[in-house]
């Protein structure tokens, strides 16, 4: 008999489906499905382009990003920690037009002078020519490599977000970051006045 656990996989496990998928973005799907037969703790490097592109932001700014996306939002693709980086796998194309949009909102760290600068650390847009390192399919605690899945693959067709997605993402994330008021902040010694009371 099968426990519970093993009828459902954890978010951070791969499923077979998941890793068929992973798969397909190599040249290779088929030697790699093999290697994870062998080692499923073994992480491997995977084109990036034709299955998904990768969106790379800094650990914390790419964990306000996720939250965004789940608490907020539509939700995520897979989502994996890499080196103290998060990595949003993303619709192919996100990495060629999301560093646009992020110049266009002004968003981008190079904005204008007036612009917001700086408000979302640099992204690293990962598309077609480039690739990635791809956490272990098994789950659990981050391997030696330091990579390990937050949101693993689980069918053979994740849903993958856009650019305008992350892009939404990255600007609610940049917000929460920076917590701006308008009212100046409170003197301790000044004057408190009950405005309801007005006539």
């Amino acid at each position: 008999m099968s426990s519970t656990r093993n009828a459902t996989p954890h978010v951070s496990e791969v499923t077979s489906d998941g890793a068929a998928w992973l798969a397909s973005a190599g040249a290779y799907p088929r030697s790699t499905l093999a290697f994870w037969e062998e080692r499923p703790e073994a992480p491997v490097v995977l084109p990036c382009g034709s299955a998904f592109d990768v969106v790379s932001a800094p650990a914390i700014f790419g964990r306000r990003m996720l939250d965004r996306l789940w608490d907020e939002g539509p939700g995520s693709g897979p989502v994996a920690e890499f080196r103290g980086r998060m990595l949003l796998f993303s619709a192919p194309g996100t990495a060629q037009r999301l560093p646009s949009l992020l110049e266009w909102e002004e968003w981008s760290a190079r904005g204008r002078g007036d612009g917001r600068t700086g408000a979302v650390p640099p992204l690293l847009c990962h598309g077609a020519g480039d690739a990635v390192t791809v956490p272990a399919p098994a789950g659990g605690r981050p391997a030696r490599s330091g990579s390990r899945w937050l949101v693993a693959p689980d069918t053979r067709m994740p849903w993958l977000p856009g650019p305008e997605i992350l892009l939404w993402a990255a600007v609610r994330a940049a917000r929460s970051a920076v917590r701006i008021s308008i009212f100046p902040s409170a003197d301790q010694d000044a004057k408190v006045y009950d405005v309801s009371r007005r006539r």
